[in-house]
């Protein structure tokens, strides 16, 4: 029972470290960065009396650069050690990180390319018609679960028509004619600019950015901005325009 224990806790052991192993060694870099800085400071004073010895030795008033630095490198060769292995730490947690940046933006790929073709069977075997049904249903469970009597409702002056991002989880008032020109506009630009990020579609409908609108966006090689609307009653009664997006906005946009 103990070694079976043992075991276990040896495994989870590795697995915390595989998952955290950039964070690890982030912080042993950092570390032995400051370490090198102290190390090097308190050679120092050795070197400097070496230097001095080196002076007496050659009976000279000054040694030339590279006479210091045969007499002095010795004392800083920890200080270079641990340098390079905090460096060594660094560039590794980086490479880790790009790694599974890599490995991430490809099974988002995978999904997205995976969820498009699903969308496209389902409409060709049920037909257009039903298939919104589907989104209007899945619209209803969204504002359901969130409900507008627990949030607070933004007025943007675009509109009186209470709206609901599905990306944000946030009620506005707005109306479909203004969030279409938007959609529009912003297509527009993305034929010079190449891509739009999702805090300037935020912007342009009067909501503020949110922390991950600029990681997200629209890239014209993977299709423009295309909103769905569901028109729902929300949990007080009133009429809500629910927005979702036919090319949801991806990471690797830019």
């Amino acid at each position: 029972m103990g070694k079976l224990n043992l075991s276990n806790i040896v495994k989870n052991v590795r697995t915390v470290i595989s998952k955290r192993s950039p964070e690890i060694l982030t912080g042993i870099g950092i570390a032995g960065m400051i370490t090198t800085t102290v190390m090097a400071v308190r050679a120092t004073p050795k070197a400097l009396a070496l230097i001095e010895d080196k002076k007496i030795e050659n009976d000279t008033e000054k040694l030339t650069p590279v006479e210091t630095i045969k007499a002095a490198w010795t004392c800083y060769i920890p200080a270079a050690i641990t340098g390079c292995l905090s460096i060594f730490c660094l560039v590794g947690a980086n490479s880790v990180n790009a790694r599974r940046n890599a490995a991430l933006a490809t099974a988002y790929t995978l999904s997205e390319s995976a969820l498009k073709e699903y969308q496209e069977k389902v409409i060709e075997t049920i037909g257009k018609k039903k298939e919104q049904t589907v989104r209007d249903a899945i619209a209803k469970d969204k504002i359901d679960r969130d409900p507008v009597s627990s949030k607070e409702v933004i007025i943007t002056e675009k509109g009186n028509t209470l709206c609901y991002d599905s990306i944000s989880g946030r009620y506005f008032k707005s109306d479909i004619d203004k969030l279409k020109k938007v959609e529009n506009e912003l297509n527009r630009r993305m034929r010079d600019e190449m891509y739009i990020s999702l805090n300037e579609f935020y912007y342009e409908i009067g909501l503020n950015p949110t922390s991950i609108g600029d990681d997200l966006g629209w890239n014209i090689d993977r299709g423009y901005i295309e909103l769905n609307f569901s028109s729902q009653l929300s949990d007080d009664g009133n009429p809500c325009l629910v927005i979702d997006y036919q090319v949801t906005p991806r990471y690797d946009y830019r």
